[in-house]
């Protein structure tokens, strides 16, 4: 892997330390929330459904980094569904490494957004017993969901009818996690989006044409006003896929 901006070089470098160096300073009320999704050059963020054949060993190293430093991993109850989400790992030595000189936990948290609670207590994420992921729900969440799914998760309610992202990152910020990132889906990085929550867009570009109906990397219902101003921040290329990261451009109040 190699950098291509701000400046280039044919020297290798390893994403695991590039990522622990960059600054990602938190706001006073809530975590630094970054991003991390891949795409085809064509915009498809899935291939019959999964994300997992647009990438390969180097969108994965870039995946583990950014996880590598990340508190907390926030993501949409059908993501968790439909890429069968685990409890993060533990096998890297060189990862905890830096985690425990960060004071951090030695795996980061995982907190699943759903209104509805539709999730399955037998969900491989809540196969562990020594690992309690968090659920952000609403309000009007069922009951009995709400009941079935504490045996295996704290559930939290952000929100009146549907989870509250602002709510629900003060919340994470509440208990001490400063780096936040959002694995999506494209409905949570559309809300994220609406509601101006994002510091750091990671987006990883494969050299595919996928076509289809595949979302794009962030979608939704609303308009969110002015498009959000971007800085990029940095280019890697590595096995033709480029791994950009753009900085949320804030005006000063």
């Amino acid at each position: 892997m190699i950098a291509l901006h701000p400046s280039s070089s044919d020297e290798q470098l390893d994403p695991l330390t590039a990522v622990a160096a960059e600054e990602r300073p938190p706001p006073p009320d809530r975590p630094w929330v970054m991003t991390n999704m891949i795409a085809s050059a064509d915009g498809a963020t899935a291939v019959d459904g999964l994300s997992g054949d647009l990438g390969g060993p180097a969108d994965f190293a870039v995946f583990s980094a950014l996880r590598a430093r990340a508190d907390a991993i926030l993501v949409g109850a059908s993501t968790v569904r439909e890429e069968q989400y685990r409890p993060p790992s533990t096998d890297d030595e060189r990862r905890l490494s830096l985690r425990r000189q960060r004071h951090q936990e030695p795996r980061p948290l995982i907190v699943v957004v759903t209104g509805r609670l539709d999730l399955d207590p037998g969900l491989p994420l809540f196969a562990d017993d020594t690992y309690r992921p968090l659920i952000l729900t609403g309000e009007a969440a069922p009951a009995e969901a709400r009941e079935r799914l504490s045996a295996v998760a704290d559930v939290v309610t952000v929100g009146d009818q549907w989870a509250d992202l602002g709510t629900g990152l003060a919340e994470l910020h509440r208990r001490g996690h400063r780096v936040v990132l959002a694995e999506g889906g494209p409905s949570l990085n559309g809300q994220l989006i609406a509601d101006d929550l994002i510091d750091e867009w990671n987006l990883s570009v494969s050299p595919l044409l996928a076509a289809g109906s595949s979302a794009r990397p962030a979608h939704g219902p609303l308009p969110v006003g002015p498009p959000r101003e971007m800085s990029l921040a940095r280019v890697w290329l590595a096995d033709e896929l480029l791994f950009c990261r753009w900085v949320r451009r804030r005006r000063p109040a």
